[in-house]
């Protein structure tokens, strides 16, 4: 029993101290935001890296996403005699909720993984410790542009992923179930407002953040070999994922 409290207390302190590290890495993350001379040419490439390469997974999830919303929401409101809701039905769970949640597993599992990997392989090969050697510091280079651009990405490709979910929802609602135009997007604009706007804006900052910080610290910090590079990108998709959903809730409770 005493061999167990002892093997708990120590997995519980490397762990808060784990936590701890994490939390200075962004700390010192957002100090260099604010240092001059910031790296605009860098911080374009990875608006591209996280924006533009990622625009055919989110037009493919938010489309489908919006298809499968108006099938189960249409079967759900048939039943009250509410199909009339169908728009903002579909409307208020991407803003405020789907939009941002998948957005961001989406982008974590695309660019959030080969972003842990290109860091994780320029620490094994040394190439941190190159940067380092030349009185460069890597964080400024390597770890700012990437939180910048995540928190810039975020919320336009939410943006994106809501407008082609509702025109999704539109095909499935009006072309095949027989909703009215006019019912579809009338009252969605009854029924949405800009607090739930908003609550999607938020959650979608907070999820870039998320991401990038997780991700950059994992390939940061990577362990050296194939297999570390691979232990770092699992534990960077899988964190990033759990926290989404577990941010999503607090956020949720408190915007509620």
């Amino acid at each position: 029993m005493r061999r167990l409290l002892i093997a708990m207390g120590l997995w519980t302190i490397s762990q808060l101290r784990t936590i701890g590290h994490m939390f200075v890495f962004l700390l010192n993350s957002f100090y260099f935001i604010f240092i001059p001379p910031f790296k605009f040419r860098l911080l374009l490439r990875q608006i591209r890296f996280f924006g533009n390469k990622s625009m055919l997974v989110i037009l493919l999830t938010g489309s489908f996403t919006g298809m499968v919303l108006a099938l189960q929401l249409f079967y759900i409101l048939r039943k009250f005699g509410s199909e009339a809701l169908l728009g903002p039905g579909i409307a208020l769970s991407l803003i405020r909720e789907l939009g941002p949640v998948l957005s961001a597993l989406m982008v974590t599992g695309r660019a959030g993984s080969a972003l842990t990997a290109e860091l994780g392989m320029m620490r094994i090969s040394e190439q941190i410790d190159a940067l380092t050697a030349m009185a460069l510091n890597p964080i400024r280079y390597l770890i700012v542009p990437n939180i910048v651009a995540a928190i810039i990405v975020f919320p336009l490709i939410v943006a994106i992923f809501d407008v082609i979910g509702i025109f999704g929802g539109y095909l499935v609602g009006v072309k095949i179930l027989g909703i009215g135009t006019g019912t579809y997007f009338s009252l969605m604009q009854d029924y949405v407002v800009m607090e739930d706007i908003m609550v999607g804006l938020y959650k979608s900052l907070s999820f870039g953040l998320i991401v990038s910080w997780i991700c950059c610290y994992k390939g940061f910090y990577t362990g050296y070999g194939a297999e570390g590079v691979s232990k770092s990108t699992t534990e960077a998709v899988v964190l990033c994922s759990i926290l989404i959903l577990i941010w999503d809730y607090f956020l949720g409770a408190v915007l509620l």
